[in-house]
């Protein structure tokens, strides 16, 4: 086979190598863009996307080795480049549907451990293999690049470096570029046209060979480029008013005659709300507020002065939103670290413009500041994705320490649900992830509480260092005037149960948080999907398409 002349100027082949690195990492961080609306972007799910991307590639690197001392044509290397490239292509056409077929099997047909399975199931699935065929670039070129013995290593060294630079550039581009300019599914399309511009110019340059692999490729990812070029994760979803991406989110804006939902993420539910007649949301921030009963806010008012409000997570501003609603004398500043929600909640979700909201790491943003406050809220867990730093005894006295003397402390935690306590398989009782944060609130606070909120997964947690905080709870709460508050503040005090701690205390050095998290939802899956394991059990497939 006559060498093709493209292959005699060595900067084609380190191009080559430039491009691979580059996607190889490009792929990698819209794996976990792909799967975090699915499974979260907890560590352990991109501990999988590593663990199998690092398969692929080792599995790679052997294959390519062996083909290319055996079949040293690099006519199959670049074959194999445009196999990747249209495969990577194909992955916003098909991915998301893959993703939920396999978590529709495997929530049938797994009884634990289901989020960890599915996400690594759909890995082995959707990258795999393309990542495998780029593995095999570094060994093939090597083989095609080294001429003697005597400047191998310099070349290889190069190979090496380039493949470096590539990667490098691959992990910032998407970031900070790509996927909040375009999306995560014109990432995928933009480094997959550039692999297969890579192996159109091997194919096209002198000798000619490969047209009908060029005509094949091209027309596949025009097909591509038609069905995939859409950000739609929750394809199911129809009239959605917002759906699109930020650097740290997925994010969907859903509304109906009577509310605005915001979710993050798919398969996990809501994260904020906004009930346009102004009445009650039915959730959690009901009985967060609670806390400003709890901190004297009737008192303060009868006095002329204002309850300062501190929202470490603040969401599309449901909270906040519903404290300006119904109190006058309160202040409220928010905390956000992704800068796209506070836009949402400006523009559909009647966040006050005047509201204060800093765009930071809440943790962070303590460690900056030095005022006081008479409530903090500490909302930034969402399904399994709870901040390690966020969940430890030294942030939690951080907490404590930002609040005045009589403040209180409102945590919401959303993973609670009818298993809670119940034995595990060595016949202790089970830690659960909301066991591990009130125990490590209880080591900083003197009191905590925390109450159920019904119909939900949520349970909220109220800890202060001021001893009569239930009973100002229950004075405020008389001086209350509006009759749908006083109703659910007197169900809030009549559900608050003192919390006992049982001394598991997470710190900065170790905070299990994904593990324990993952072990919730697990449970919580197992409770929902009961139901129709049942119908599954007794009638089959059938049964199940009579639901329908």
């Amino acid at each position: 086979m006559e060498r093709k002349k493209i292959l005699e100027n060595k900067w084609f082949l380190y191009l080559t190598e430039f491009f691979a690195g580059m996607s190889v990492m490009a792929v990698e961080l819209g794996a976990s863009r792909l799967l975090a609306p699915y499974f979260s972007s907890s560590q352990i799910v991109w501990t999988i996307i590593i663990g199998t991307i690092m398969i692929a590639m080792a599995l790679g690197n052997i294959y390519g080795g062996r083909k290319a001392d055996k079949d040293p044509d690099p006519g199959k290397l670049y074959g194999r480049i445009l196999i990747a490239a249209l495969w990577i292509a194909a992955i916003p056409v098909l991915g998301k549907y893959i993703i939920i077929g396999i978590s529709a099997v495997l929530i049938f047909a797994v009884n634990s451990n289901f989020l960890i399975i599915a996400a690594f199931a759909a890995c082995m699935v959707v990258f795999v293999f393309p990542l495998f065929l780029l593995g095999t670039v570094t060994p093939s070129l090597a083989k095609y690049t080294t001429d003697s013995l005597e400047d191998n290593g310099r070349i290889i060294g190069t190979l090496g470096a380039f493949n470096t630079v590539g990667s490098i550039i691959g992990t910032f581009v998407p970031t900070f570029i790509s996927i909040p300019a375009v999306g995560t599914s014109v990432t995928f399309l933009i480094f997959a046209g550039i692999l297969l511009i890579l192996s159109i110019v091997y194919f096209v340059s002198p000798p000619m060979g490969g047209a009908k692999k060029v005509i094949a490729g091209a027309f596949i990812f025009i097909l591509c480029m038609i069905f995939g070029h859409s950000t739609s994760f929750a394809f199911w979803e129809k009239d959605l008013s917002y759906e699109g991406e930020s650097v740290y989110n997925y994010l969907q804006v859903k509304e109906d005659d009577n509310r605005v939902y915001l979710s993050t993420n798919v398969l996990f539910g809501v994260q904020s709300i906004l009930v346009k007649n102004g009445a009650l949301t039915g959730m959690y921030y009901d009985y967060a507020m609670a806390a400003p009963y709890m901190a004297g806010i009737k008192e303060k008012e009868q006095a002329g002065e204002k309850l300062n409000v501190l929202i470490l997570g603040m969401g599309s501003g449901t909270y906040a939103t519903q404290l300006s609603h119904y109190f006058d004398n309160i202040e409220v500043e928010g905390v956000e670290i992704d800068d796209k929600i506070t836009d949402l909640a400006h523009e559909y979700f009647e966040l006050p413009a005047d509201t204060k909201v800093a765009t930071y790491d809440g943790r962070a943003y303590l460690a900056a500041i030095d005022g006081t406050y008479d409530v903090i809220m500490v909302d930034a867990y969402q399904d399994i994705t709870i901040p390690f730093q966020m969940s430890s005894s030294e942030f939690f006295t951080m907490v404590r320490d930002h609040l005045a003397p009589e403040g209180i402390m409102v945590v919401n935690m959303n993973m609670y649900n009818q298993g809670e306590g119940t034995d595990d398989a060595s016949g202790k009782e089970a830690a659960t992830i909301n066991t591990y944060l009130a125990d490590t609130i209880s080591s900083v606070f003197d009191n905590v509480v925390t109450v159920k909120v019904p119909g939900t997964t949520n349970r909220e947690l109220f800890a202060t260092n001021n001893s009569e905080f239930l009973n100002r709870l229950s004075d405020n709460t008389q001086m209350e005037t509006n009759d749908t508050l006083r109703g659910m503040m007197e169900s809030v005090n009549a559900g608050c149960m003192p919390y006992e701690s049982t001394g598991h205390v997470m710190t900065d050095d170790k905070a299990p948080v994904e593990l324990l998290g993952m072990r919730q939802i697990d449970s919580i899956i197992k409770n929902e999907v009961a139901y129709y394991k049942n119908i599954y059990n007794k009638y089959g497939i059938q049964g199940l398409l009579d639901l329908l």
